[in-house]
């Protein structure tokens, strides 16, 4: 498993984005269908919203890619 710590700018991202942003996949729109699969889990839960708001403290896995969300520090 790759593990990727993601630092979160903002109060939350698009699990879509997150994707793209974690350079797991090429763009939002891939990261959509991705998510529409049902392979992506969000603190060990199947997440099939595109958009679902992901917070610092969450860890999100697929396809051997675990990304560590983390909150910016002030």
């Amino acid at each position: 498993m790759t593990r990727i710590d993601f630092e979160l700018e903002r109060e939350h991202v698009a699990l879509n984005d997150l994707l793209k942003l974690a350079g797991v996949c090429g763009s939002g729109g891939m990261g959509k269908a991705i998510v529409a699969s049902g392979e992506v889990t969000v603190d060990g839960q199947v997440e099939l919203r595109k958009t679902a708001k992901i917070r610092g403290g969450q860890v999100v896995r697929w396809d051997g890619y675990e990304i560590f969300v983390r909150t910016a520090v002030q």
